[in-house]
């Protein structure tokens, strides 16, 4: 049983970001794709923004106020486990930098997200542009970071394939992120307004991805509850062996090792005062 832990935060975070994209979404379609004042005049995709400076501007602030500050709440936790030992401990000055790090820039993504949902394009368009550049360039480098430091972890802890997992969503999350980020920006330039609009819902969607990725990190603080450590080196190889070898175990809880250690035992013969194995009687010989 995982039980409540420290996993809610980005499963919270998660989950409220995405109700409130498919809210936006959902409600431009079914208002009947309308064409917003912030918008361009051969624009026909409305961006987040032109959705949310509408009537739905109060979910808009509301979402990205909460998906942030649960988010904020996973990188303090994920560092906050790793200095107990409830988590694969940052064992050199760098990995703690880098941590420190993200933490920062992820704040500062923080910070942009917020400020761009209360400044809209339509009444503050040159402050919401800025807000989220900030927005983008904040969480994007702070993956950097984290990732960096995620790859020196997975070096270090090799018997935590969790560790490379995480490593490698969010190594896929940066660069699938900055292509989609120097689109989006190339379109705006050229003015190409539907096709920006495209690249920003996708940008949007993958960072829910991003989010639920932190789910990974801090699942393993459910089985390092009541003052136990994170497992390392032949602990940890240990406990894998017992949870996830299921070839280990015999219908009846016994070590098969031991079961067939026994078997051999008794698949002794003797005849005529010479033993053999396996149930064979000697070969018969006419010397």
């Amino acid at each position: 049983m995982w039980g409540v832990s420290y996993w809610v935060f980005p499963v919270i975070s998660g989950l409220c970001w995405l109700g409130m994209l498919l809210g936006l979404l959902i409600s431009w379609n079914v208002d009947g794709r309308p064409h917003y004042p912030s918008m361009e005049n051969d624009q026909a995709i409305a961006y987040i923004s032109d959705v949310g400076a509408d009537k739905l501007k109060p979910l808009f602030i509301a979402g990205s106020c909460v998906t942030t500050i649960f988010l904020d709440l996973s990188f303090l936790s994920e560092r906050w486990l790793r200095h107990r030992g409830r988590l694969a401990a940052n064992v050199s000055t760098i990995e703690k930098v880098l941590s420190g790090l993200s933490m920062a820039f992820a704040l500062l993504g923080t910070t942009g997200l917020i400020l761009l949902s209360i400044f809209d394009t339509r009444s503050h368009h040159t402050l919401h542009d800025i807000f989220l550049l900030l927005f983008i360039v904040g969480y994007v480098v702070s993956a950097i970071f984290i990732c960096w430091e995620y790859q020196r972890l997975g070096a270090k802890y090799r018997e935590h394939r969790i560790l490379r997992a995480s490593f490698w969503i969010k190594l896929a999350f940066i660069l699938i992120e900055i292509v989609l980020a120097v689109a989006f920006a190339a379109c705006s330039f050229r003015k190409a307004w539907n096709a920006a609009g495209v690249l920003e819902w996708a940008i949007a969607f993958i960072f829910t991805f991003y989010v639920f990725s932190f789910f990974i990190d801090l699942l393993p603080a459910t089985q390092t509850k009541r003052g136990r450590k994170f497992p390392t080196g032949p602990q940890a190889t240990q406990m894998q062996m017992e949870e996830n070898d299921q070839y280990g175990q015999g219908p009846a809880g016994r070590n098969t090792v031991d079961s067939q250690r026994t078997l051999g035992a008794n698949n002794v013969r003797t005849t005529n005062g010479v033993k053999h194995e396996n149930g064979q009687a000697p070969v018969a010989s006419n010397f």
